[in-house]
């Protein structure tokens, strides 16, 4: 009896962590490293309040996406599909999404494989790198298996966790200049880097990437325990992510504000040398290894997850589509990472396609979230729907000035 009791202790604590994780995972990539770093190297703290706001949103929209999978039984795309009054409309809204989705992901895909490339190449010099780390990726999605790549997730996670948390603490960062960047405000020249700390945390295909995923973790529980299990997972997840964006910001903001050197990944682990010695490059190399090859499996997933759940979780063609969808990404990525050839331009592009995507995409969660026919009891309440519209505001108001 008592190895029963121990077991099911064990299965417990086991069963109130996973997706979240895949969430952190997805945006804390190369992207996000450089950006934090960019805005800590070149305007301190300045910019943390736009790092706060931007957790904030990821876990309010990020909550809806899972207690809408959990309640419905049903993908994003599916519910998307399904809001519209049409069929030929619903599947047109559908097409534009997946089209953002998977043109973006194949590009992001690029970039993460490059920045894990990159690490490596900081300690042991040219070699097959891209090759390397997008056949990993390929293998783990191969595998077919939710919970390995859930667990190779949380490691990577946990590891980029360690590396940046401890980097930040031997830091010894100016806790009363952090206190001060959480009031907001724009120091010249940061409008464009604001919008990227923001772009790079909050990101649409996330949302796809959760409404399903959750359904393979917790879909078998009674709704009302599976969505309290999945509320406080992804704050757990979403709130460590912040807290590794948090460090990387602080770290750069230490090395470099107020210096003549301008930053760079090598400058940055050369500059970190008196804090740690020589760790500091393979800490350095360890923490955008652990980010590129985290999101490097993560969005070609979340690509997977999306365009399956226009089929439908019943369709008998449905997890063939997510599996091959994820493994064309992986190889349109590695490929593009192997060859040389800098995603840089379709990067860019990308996200500014996902910057026109969120909005939408936020606006139409606070719509099917009151939907009580669909969603019975665990439809938004008053403070949810506060906060949404708060949130689908700002992510709009910022696609706009992208555009004008």
């Amino acid at each position: 009896m008592l190895f029963s009791t121990r077991c099911r202790q064990t299965m417990s604590f086991k069963n109130r962590f996973g997706p979240g994780f895949l969430v952190a995972a997805a945006f804390i990539g190369p992207g996000t490293v450089t950006t934090a770093s960019m805005s800590g190297a070149n305007f301190g703290y300045a910019l943390l309040w736009a790092l706060v706001f931007s957790v904030l949103a990821t876990w309010v929209l990020q909550e809806m996406a899972a207690r809408l999978g959990l309640a419905t039984g049903k993908g994003l795309t599916e519910a998307l599909r399904g809001q519209m009054g049409h069929p030929w409309l619903g599947w047109a809204c559908v097409g534009l999404v997946l089209a953002a989705i998977g043109f973006g992901n194949a590009a992001y895909e690029g970039g993460n494989i490059v920045g894990a490339s990159i690490a490596l190449e900081s300690l042991w010099g040219q070699g097959p790198w891209a090759l390397l780390i997008g056949g990993l990726a390929f293998a783990l999605l191969m595998a077919n298996s939710y919970l390995l790549l859930e667990r190779v997730l949380v490691v990577l996670v946990l590891l980029m966790s360690a590396v940046f948390l401890l980097t930040f603490l031997a830091a010894e960062p100016d806790w009363g200049a952090i206190a001060g960047g959480l009031a907001p405000g724009l120091p010249e020249g940061s409008a464009v880097t604001a919008l990227a700390l923001i772009g790079t945390t909050v990101v649409p295909y996330n949302l796809f990437l959760h409404a399903s995923s959750v359904q393979e973790k917790w879909g078998r529980l009674p709704a009302g325990e599976a969505i309290s299990l999945a509320r406080a997972d992804a704050a757990w997840s979403v709130g460590l992510g912040g807290l590794i964006t948090l460090a990387i910001m602080s770290t750069a903001a230490v090395a470099f504000f107020g210096r003549s050197e301008g930053f760079s990944g090598v400058a940055m682990a050369t500059q970190l040398e008196p804090l740690l010695g020589s760790w500091s490059r393979w800490c350095f190399a360890a923490g955008l290894f652990a980010a590129g090859l985290s999101s490097a499996i993560a969005a070609p997933l979340a690509a997977g997850y999306a365009v399956a759940g226009a089929l439908g979780r019943d369709h008998p063609k449905a997890a063939q589509v997510k599996r091959w969808v994820a493994l064309v990404v992986v190889v349109v990525g590695t490929t593009l990472a192997s060859l040389g050839i800098k995603p840089v331009t379709a990067i860019v592009f990308a996200q500014a396609f996902n910057g026109f995507l969120l909005p939408v995409v936020a606006v139409f969660l606070l719509w099917v979230m009151n939907n009580r026919q669909l969603l019975g009891n665990h439809v938004n309440g008053w403070l949810a729907n506060g906060v949404g519209v708060v949130i689908a505001l700002v992510v709009s108001a910022l696609a706009l000035w992208k555009l004008f």
